[in-house]
């Protein structure tokens, strides 16, 4: 089940329609948009080769500087693009309409890409952060060979899943949990295996009076999302190991009130698969994880062992009826 969820992962891929900006535009009549597909997994600047052949009749002098934008908001280049979808369509849209950039980047918004130098650099780096919160230290990534760590990165941008696994199986960053073993048995593994969990949320607001989610106004600032990185502990509750629902509850106290009482009175949800939870400070609208809108009570180191990203980070998309206020 689980091989079979990381190669659903790795095969996942975005349609997108991606035009050059108008204003770039020196040629008559303008090129059409090139329609490509965008691995979950990778980066949008991982495309502009393509993108570049494809208009480069038509760019005007002077030096690449490549971003893209989505309906105007201009795209972080470091967010894996099956992140970016979930997270700004609220209704998927196919093919997903970009607008590439190849002149003047908004340096007050994105820091600077230099190709794939820097998308590769920006994942060793999220490699390393999640290393150390697994294992209190990035020593298995530091010491990586460069023979590795070159094809490490050449199975993330090929799309390569077994050969991915083939050299990340060296790092010993998972799996997380196990609930397959005999009670003692497990107290041994668990110990032996990585209890904490790389998370990063990501925390949309689309308004208390949105009735259905696709009606959600348009993100026109990233001042908008709430962007959290927080390791989670794995834990086993009675009868079994802790849901989802539970871990965002821990993971965002400042969205999710915790206390007892409410605690006692989310047992009585009608509806025990229902995304919908209710609080003093927030509603919880959606939950999308790899594309995915997962049942609330799946038990939480499924989804890390199963859904993650290349570099060991569960990404979450959390759509909220208010804006969370942040310690």
């Amino acid at each position: 089940m689980e091989e079979e969820a990381t190669k659903y992962i790795w095969e996942g891929a975005i349609p997108l329609q991606i035009k050059l900006h108008e204003s770039e535009i020196t040629s008559f009549p303008p090129p059409p948009p090139l329609m490509i597909l965008g691995l979950r997994i990778g980066y949008l600047p991982l495309l502009v080769p393509p993108l570049k052949a494809h208009f480069s009749s038509t760019l005007p002098p002077g030096t690449d500087n490549v971003w893209f934008d989505y309906k105007g908001l201009p795209l972080k280049w470091y967010i894996p693009t099956g992140v970016l979808f979930d997270l700004l369509c609220a209704e998927p849209e196919r093919p997903w309409n970009l607008t590439v950039h190849f002149r003047g980047s908004p340096g007050d918004v994105l820091t600077p890409c230099e190709g794939e130098e820097s998308v590769k650099w920006s994942y060793i780096n999220s490699l390393k952060e999640a290393a150390y919160v697994i294992n209190g230290n990035c020593k298995n990534v530091m010491n990586m060979s460069q023979a590795d760590q070159y094809d490490l990165w050449q199975s993330l941008l090929k799309g390569n899943m077994e050969g991915y696994l083939k050299i990340s199986s060296k790092l010993k960053l998972g799996p997380f949990g196990e609930d397959s073993l005999p009670s003692e048995e497990s107290e041994i593994v668990a110990s032996s295996r990585p209890s904490r969990i790389p998370v990063r949320l990501y925390i949309r607001s689309v308004g208390e009076e949105i009735v259905d989610i696709e009606d959600a106004p348009i993100i026109d600032s990233w001042d908008k999302i709430s962007y959290i990185n927080r390791p989670f502990e794995i834990y086993k509750e009675e009868g079994g190991y802790v849901s989802l629902k539970q871990a965002l509850k821990s993971l965002l106290p400042e969205t999710f009130n915790t206390n007892s009482s409410q605690e006692e009175s989310s047992t009585n949800v009608k509806d025990p698969n229902a995304p919908d939870f209710e609080d003093d400070n927030a509603k919880l609208r959606l939950v999308r994880v790899q594309g995915i809108e997962p049942d609330m009570d799946i038990p939480f180191f499924w989804l890390a062992n199963c859904l993650r990203n290349p570099e060991f980070y569960l990404h979450i998309c959390v759509f909220i009826s208010k804006q969370p206020k942040l310690r």
